[in-house]
């Protein structure tokens, strides 16, 4: 009998924001490899006594895939715990192709990512009606390049919504390219570890953030978001406004 892979959204850091299906996953599974540097020990704590645990940290893709293989050959459930959503920053799609051209059945179950994570901590919503209809999740440059015309700089002149990932030790630079697009007096904020007990909120404008940010020495595992989302004007939305008619409702005339 062969077993199955499961790759899981563990969320962004509080164990509580694990969906329920995750965590039952992963109180059933044979083998959990995890994250450690990224994911809280708490997310994998209710594990079968007899379930193997292993730290991804300072493992390669050859040994993952492999461990992974192994297990699901000899019928057992892996719970493959991933940071936030997998499908977001996850290095998710190369484990994907390994365990395909060894025939391991799989199956992702999505996870809470950091930048909704980063929202609530803030008490705002990205897509607020008549200042940003789109939401672009984005990185800097660094050792992975992005493509030709996806650097900050050019998704800044949308206006939108923007929650940038693994940039916040660059945010120096970061902040240069936005301001190609953004003005200088566009709301900011760094969120740090959201959900997490020690998470650390910097607010500001990208004038001012990057000295912010800085000064709290803040250098990893932070989300930078950008917006006029992040300020208080706005147009109500439509949706429970009185002389509103959709389906449910018929509105007043």
């Amino acid at each position: 009998m062969k077993g199955k892979v499961y790759f899981i959204g563990a969320g962004p850091g509080d164990p509580e924001l694990i969906t329920v299906r995750g965590a039952r996953i992963i109180g059933q599974a044979d083998v959990i490899i995890y994250t450690g540097s990224l994911v809280s020990a708490e997310v994998v704590r209710d594990r079968r006594e007899e379930c193997r645990l292993y730290d991804s940290s300072s493992m390669a893709l050859p040994e993952i895939t492999a461990l992974m293989r192994d297990a699901a050959a000899g019928g057992k459930t892996v719970a493959r715990v991933h940071t936030g959503d997998p499908s977001i920053y996850g290095a998710l799609r190369e484990q994907l192709h390994a365990l395909e051209k060894e025939g391991v059945e799989y199956e992702i179950v999505p996870g809470v990512s950091s930048f909704v994570a980063a929202a609530a901590a803030l008490k705002k919503e990205y897509t607020l009606p008549g200042v940003s209809q789109a939401v672009i999740l984005a990185r800097r440059e660094g050792r992975t390049p992005v493509p030709a015309g996806q650097d900050l700089g050019a998704l800044a002149v949308h206006g939108a919504s923007m929650a940038i990932f693994l940039s916040v030790h660059m945010i120096e630079e970061t902040v240069r390219e936005l301001l190609r697009g953004y003005s200088g007096d566009t709301p900011a904020a760094v969120v740090q570890r959201a959900s997490w007990p020690d998470e650390k909120i910097v607010t500001g404008t990208l004038g001012d953030i990057a000295a912010k940010v800085k000064e709290e020495d803040i250098d990893k595992t932070a989300l930078i978001l950008v917006g006029d989302f992040l300020g208080d004007n706005f147009t109500p939305s439509r949706l429970y406004d009185p002389g509103f008619t959709h389906g449910y409702r018929e509105g007043n005339r």
